[in-house]
């Protein structure tokens, strides 16, 4: 229904000079979004409050709503194109009066959880792109054609913002930051089973993606709900932190098109919070994350942590491990190196994960299953409180190449969901008895015994020594190429 829209809102991004990739498209694509849907639920808010005879009070004054700079309507229900502004006026109202007005919230909201909250960080942390007033003033028209009525017209809106980020993520630059295979997340969820009433959080929640499939599950799997549950499902349920400022706007917008009407989502650095300061109602029941790979933490950053190291996935891991209630769960993306690797670091990181948690499940995933990254992941699952007496791994083998044209679906990962429950062996999965890895390395790249092959993994001294060989194979016919000449 809304797929054409969004292919017009592109193409009118496309032609504008401030908009230059996928992700300034799904950067300006959802401030105006947003806009429109704090609008469709003003409107609605303020219908509620009329049948119960109550008097409704806007969120926000009346020349910056929708209704009367973006989309004013005339007596017909038709857009007032001799009301309407365009061309330089439009984007003098929106640069200079509109987005500082908006920046404001920040200030006046009661918490960081109210949907005023929300409407001052977003517009803090964005600018508008578009450079051209007749060109926003066609995507603004384009955008007034979406509607957030019904849960099919919610739902559909959902499934072309997952869209949206999914090709921002293949777009390249940094965009596959914030990108992780839906369907990779559908398994760790229904993985970790979550239940009603539990906490869910992603201190690096990228666009929200594993919050929302929890959402989504969490419905399907309970379909007779209480109007408390509801609540709680909407209020007290879901909670991520986000470092980046595009992600942040991503990850609210994905949150409320999926039917979270004020994510609980905080613009922070999360690695930023000292992990000695963690009290009890700090922690959740259970953890979902794909932390950024290969990034570096200042010095004093490394500081809250007691295992330091510049890596901030594995600063993340401890942070995991910190914030969970004992009895949690977590279902975390990390690089498979974290397997193997012999720096001081990995080493003390792996033995407090197995000494402090119950690492009952890796999933070692194929190359290509994050497309346009250069490393291949593992999914560690485990519960916090108990040792880990014995690992089961699987090796997912989708049996083909997986790439931007083929990429990893809900079957290829059907039957690890299905051998997980009983952690059986096959000739993709077999188990390790803790007793049975090297207590000094803790490593836990294990051959697969099945037939499988054996997960390699080679130091950085190796890899070097093979460069040199080649160098000075290289260099050799180089030189007998110029004897020729």
């Amino acid at each position: 229904m809304f797929e054409q829209t969004f292919k017009n809102i592109d193409d009118v991004l496309r032609k504008d000079a401030g908009c230059t990739s996928e992700l300034d498209y799904t950067e300006q694509t959802s401030w105006l979004l947003f806009l429109k849907y704090l609008d469709a639920l003003e409107q609605d808010k303020a219908t509620v409050a009329t049948l119960e005879g109550k008097k409704y009070t806007h969120i926000l004054d009346e020349p910056y709503r929708w209704e009367s700079w973006a989309a004013p309507k005339n007596g017909l229900g038709m857009i007032d194109h001799n009301a309407t502004q365009t061309g330089d006026d439009l984007i003098t109202f929106v640069n200079g009066q509109l987005f500082p007005y908006l920046q404001g919230f920040k200030q006046k909201a009661s918490g960081p959880n109210t949907i005023e909250y929300k409407v001052g960080e977003i517009f803090s942390e964005i600018k508008n792109r578009i450079q051209s007033g007749y060109n926003l003033r066609e995507a603004i028209d384009h955008i007034d054609e979406l509607r957030f009525q019904s849960q099919t017209e919610k739902h559909e809106l959902s499934h072309l913002y997952e869209a949206k980020i999914k090709n921002m993520g293949n777009a390249g630059r940094n965009g596959g930051e914030y990108y992780t295979p839906r369907p990779l997340i559908r398994a760790i969820v229904a993985v970790t089973a979550p239940k009603l009433g539990e906490t869910i959080c992603d201190p690096a929640v990228g666009s929200a993606g594993f919050l929302c499939e929890s959402f989504e599950y969490l419905r399907e799997q309970n379909l007779r709900r209480t109007t408390a549950q509801d609540r709680a499902l909407q209020t007290r349920t879901f909670y991520g932190k986000e470092k980046k400022s595009l992600a942040y706007v991503i990850a609210i917008m994905n949150m409320i098109l999926h039917g979270i009407e004020a994510p609980n989502i905080i613009h922070t650095n999360t690695l930023a919070e000292n992990l000695a300061d963690v009290q009890e109602k700090d922690r959740f029941d259970i953890i979902f994350a794909n932390p950024p790979f290969g990034g570096k933490e200042r010095k004093e950053v490394q500081q809250n942590f007691p295992i330091r190291t510049g890596e901030t996935a594995f600063l993340f891991l401890q942070h995991f491990i910190k914030v969970l209630k004992a009895g949690g769960r977590a279902g975390v993306v990390i690089k498979n190196t974290f397997l193997s690797n012999t720096d001081n670091a990995s080493v003390s990181l792996r033995q407090k994960l197995l000494e402090e948690c119950n690492l009952h499940t890796v999933l070692d995933c194929p190359g290509g299953t994050f497309i346009g990254a250069g490393v291949k992941t593992v999914v560690l699952f485990f519960e916090k409180g108990r040792k880990t007496r014995k690992v089961w791994f699987y090796q997912l083998d989708p049996g083909r190449n997986m790439g931007k044209t083929n990429p990893l679906n809900d079957a290829d990962l059907a039957e690890f969901i299905e051998l997980q429950k009983a952690q059986a062996d096959s000739p993709k999965s077999w188990s390790v008895d803790v007793k049975d890895i090297d207590p000094n390395t803790f490593d836990l790249s294990v051959k697969n015994p099945n037939g499988g092959e054996e997960i390699a993994h080679r130091s950085p001294q190796e890899i070097m020594a093979e460069i040199a060989a080649l160098d000075a194979e290289s260099a050799k016919v180089l030189g007998k190429i110029r004897g020729l000449v």
